[in-house]
């Protein structure tokens, strides 16, 4: 089997934890091969991400490292095998990774959290928005990368209404809501869409008003990507130099935490809306 060249976040991620359930028993990498009948090279790029396994191994490692959490077992399963190719991949090698890594979380996640703090969920951008913004970017990008980027970010909408569709939970500060990307009427026309989507059943839109004044995490955008099992969380944050990804322990606990609190001071869905509709009506 040849190594991956380039291990998706998913990928690690499924590494990382095989890894974490072998140094909890303080079991050695050469050990735990000895005990799966393979070598130590295999183990090894297991937990980098470079090679799959199959559900068998999977559950043999589980058995090995007396793993107690079976809902986590199963949740791991779901991501061996060879992996099946998403509607991303069509994108690859022409637009980021960046990008496509955040597709791939949000397509296997169980739920969904965001904060946006400067720009809107980009699910929910429309294409004139999406484009208003790409033609911001410092170096300019060509027209054809902006066009596939688009692109890509409009397919991202397929989330929430697939069968079954993905619960989610958009906390944005009103500053997002009311800079007028693109102009007036691009603005008022992206303000309905946000309307539009928070009548969804799975969809739960929240605005942290200007009134509230300072709240933890002002400033970062986040993605919070539920699992079947919460120990396969992971948490994408935007940066300067592109997206960071956190996924121990400690760090999903004191995101979670982080945005609960955000979400104490936010309105409620229904005085978010009117919050919504008041921005776009002053248009």
């Amino acid at each position: 089997m040849a190594p991956r060249q380039a291990p998706t976040v998913r990928q690690r991620r499924f590494g990382t934890e095989l890894r974490r359930l072998r140094e909890a028993t303080g079991m050695s990498a050469p050990k735990a091969a000895e005990l799966l009948g393979t070598d130590r090279t295999t183990i090894s790029n297991v937990e980098a991400g470079r090679f799959g396994i199959s559900e068998e191994r999977l559950r043999r490692l589980g058995s090995i490292y007396e793993c107690d959490d079976p809902a986590l077992i199963d949740a791991l399963a779901t991501m061996t095998g060879g992996r099946k190719r998403g509607w991303w991949d069509e994108y690859r090698g022409k637009i980021p990774p960046d990008f496509l890594e955040v597709s791939e979380l949000e397509h296997h996640a169980s739920s969904l959290r965001t904060l946006q703090t400067a720009h809107l969920p980009g699910m929910f951008q429309i294409g004139d928005h999406a484009r208003a913004l790409f033609d911001l970017f410092i170096p300019a990008l060509s027209r054809l990368e902006i066009e596939l980027r688009i692109a890509q970010r409009l397919a991202r909408h397929q989330v929430l209404t697939n069968e079954p569709a993905v619960a989610y939970k958009g906390l944005i500060h009103e500053s997002a809501l009311r800079m007028q990307v693109g102009g007036r009427l691009v603005a008022k026309a992206q303000l309905k869409r946000l309307l539009d989507e928070s009548e969804r059943d799975n969809v739960t839109l929240l605005v942290i008003p200007f009134s509230i004044g300072g709240f933890p995490m002002a400033g970062d955008s986040v993605l919070y990507a539920a699992a079947q099992s919460q120990h396969l969380d992971t948490v994408q944050v935007d940066s300067p130099i592109g997206a960071v990804y956190f996924d121990s322990p400690m760090q999903l606990a004191n995101f979670r935490r982080r945005l609960d609190a955000v979400e104490q001071v936010a309105l409620n869905p229904t005085q978010s809306r009117d919050v919504i509709l008041t921005v776009a009506r002053d248009l």
